[in-house]
Order: C-alpha cells, then structure tokens, then sequence
C-alpha cells in the first residue's frame, strides 16, 4: 500500500531538518524509476547506479531548500537529470559496433575487444509501464544526442514534463527547449523502429515468446545451426560488445556462428532473464578448471513478429550479478 500524502509530508519536513531516514523513506520508492532514467540517459548500469547515488547525495544536502514548487518527485528528477547531464559532458556517448563501421562478411576468429571505446550495456528487467523506454533501440538512438537533446526528450516524452519545467531543469528558454526536442525527434525516429518489442511481445503471447527463447536456447547449446538459422529473419544481425565486428544477413551470421560459438567455444548453458524489456538468456561458458559453466554474456533477443532480427550479446561476467542470476551453472 502506498504511503498517505500526510506522512510523506511530515518526512519531507523532517527531511528538511536534517532527518536522513526520513528523506530515505520518501527516496526508497522512486529510487528504481530514477535508477531507469539514469540509465536511458547515459546507456550503462554501472553509470546509473553512480549517477544516482551522486544525485541523491546531492538532493539530501539541498533538501533543506526545496520549496515545495513542484512535486519532490519533479524535483528530484530535476537534480537527477542534471547529475547525468555532468556525467554526460564527462564521459560522451555509448556505443555498439553497428555504430562504429560496417559489417563483416565472414566470421572474425580471434576477434578482440576494443578497450577504448565506451559501451553501452544491457539493462535488467524494468517495471512494466518503464519497459518500452528503455528497449535497446531506443536507449541505442539516445546515445547519438547530445546531452541536452536526450534530456528534454525523455523529461517530455517519457517522463510528462511540460516545455517550461524541462527550460527551468536545463536552465535554458523554452524556445531551445521545444528546437531540441524537435531535432531528438527526428534522429531518433529514424533509429526505432515503429513497432515496439513490447507490442511485439504483447502480441506473440508468453507461450510463443517462450518457445522461441527455448529454441533459440536450444540450437545454441546443441550446436544446431539449422535450427538456429529457422528462427532469424533475413536481415537479421548479431553483435557482441565489446568485440568490434558485427554480423548482417543470415549468410554472414550463419558462418559466425558455426565458426565461433557453435563449434569453436565449447559447451554452453543459457538461463531465461529478461533485459531491456526484452527477452534474453544469462550465457554460460564450461570451464575445465573449475568444472562448470561460468558467466559469459547477457545475449538480447529483438524480435520482429515470430522471428529474431537481432542478436545483442553484452560479453563479460560482471554483467549477470544485475540480473539477479547465479555465478556459476552446472
């Protein structure tokens, strides 16, 4: 049950006088939606749980001067925003290897992760209403705005503040406000696709969606390329952070695939997770030495219709303790 105004007010007062456990007790239920909008403004988990903190270190030492001239919620929000905007300038955009060159014919044996460059990663399972705001595309296409772009469009688009409040967050006229928003639209409009993964979800239905995913499951630990090949689409494509080299085209992807984790990689093991509002599989690589599967990747499947057009596979362990998933798999 939800808390009633009045005692959120009397611990916003307490709050105000220096109470932390009070302004804890008012942070605690936003803190997953705030921890969401960090992430969709700098793509990475580990930025957003920085990002956070740092914002609500912040808002704890400026609590006392809170006027009550919008919602704390709004207010909140506002000293959150600003956080990532600082971080934003700090560290630039994230990235995916379609966004750094073109694909590759054939598979690339060996290929090397690229150290320098800043990844985006995948996001754990989100609250249903926060699901489509935080897909893989559309959190992709906000890394190709600048700070101040992705900002106004997620306070309008996603979160419901109006021009005026979003010029008084950035400290900017609502003029600049509503150009920003007009070019964010544009860019990333281009970018998403018109059909939603989580209308596309809505419509295959929990039976379908799951068969897929055990069959997507299954042809990968089989080394079953036939029965991999049946699930993706034509123009399907298949990219592993932070390795450079993607793949586009069943013919392309096909050689991947039996060249490098149907054959060359050893057993594997894949656990049903959720990323991105997404349907995903924690991966499991054995390992002789300890004798069982360890962390590998978080592999996330878009889909279009009953068929799988994109294969994002986040390679490195540090990835799965996020999804709640275990250490290791026998």
């Amino acid at each position: 049950m939800s808390r009633s105004r009045i005692s959120v007010d009397d611990d916003l007062a307490r709050a105000r006088s220096g109470d932390d456990a009070a302004f804890t007790r008012i942070v605690e239920p936003l803190r997953r939606e705030l921890h969401a909008h960090c992430y969709r403004m700098l793509g990475s988990t580990h930025d957003a749980e920085d990002a956070l903190q740092d914002a609500l270190v912040r808002a704890w030492r400026a609590v006392g001067q809170f006027e009550g001239r919008s919602s704390f919620r709004s207010w909140l929000y506002t000293v959150a925003t600003r956080t990532c905007l600082d971080l934003v300038e700090l560290r630039g955009k994230r990235a995916l290897p379609v966004d750094l060159g073109p694909a590759s014919d054939h598979a690339v044996v060996g290929d090397r992760p690229l150290t320098d460059t800043a990844w985006l990663g995948p996001y754990p399972d989100a609250q249903y209403e926060q699901r489509e705001a935080v897909e893989l595309a559309f959190v992709a296409a906000l890394q190709h705005l600048p700070g101040n772009q992705r900002a106004a469009l997620l306070l309008f688009e996603v979160l419901g503040f109006s021009a005026a409040e979003i010029a008084g967050v950035m400290d900017t006229s609502v003029a600049s406000v509503n150009s920003a928003l007009q070019r964010a639209r544009r860019i990333v409009a281009e970018k998403v696709p018109s059909v939603s993964q989580a209308q596309t979800v809505r419509e295959l239905g929990d039976l379908r969606l799951r068969q897929i995913v055990d069959d997507f499951t299954g042809a990968l630990e089989r080394g079953d390329a036939d029965a991999l090949v049946a699930l993706l689409t034509a123009d399907v494509t298949w990219s592993m952070p932070p390795l450079p080299h993607w793949y586009h085209g069943l013919a392309a992807v096909t050689d991947f695939a039996t060249s490098v984790p149907l054959s060359s990689c050893g057993a594997w093991r894949r656990l049903p997770t959720t990323a991105n509002g997404q349907p995903a599989l924690g991966s499991y690589l054995w390992d002789p030495d300890s004798e069982t599967h360890l962390p590998f990747a978080i592999d996330v499947l878009t889909l279009r219709a009953d068929r799988i057009c994109e294969i994002t596979t986040f390679i490195g362990p540090e990835h799965h303790a996020a999804f709640g998933l275990p250490e290791f798999v026998h």
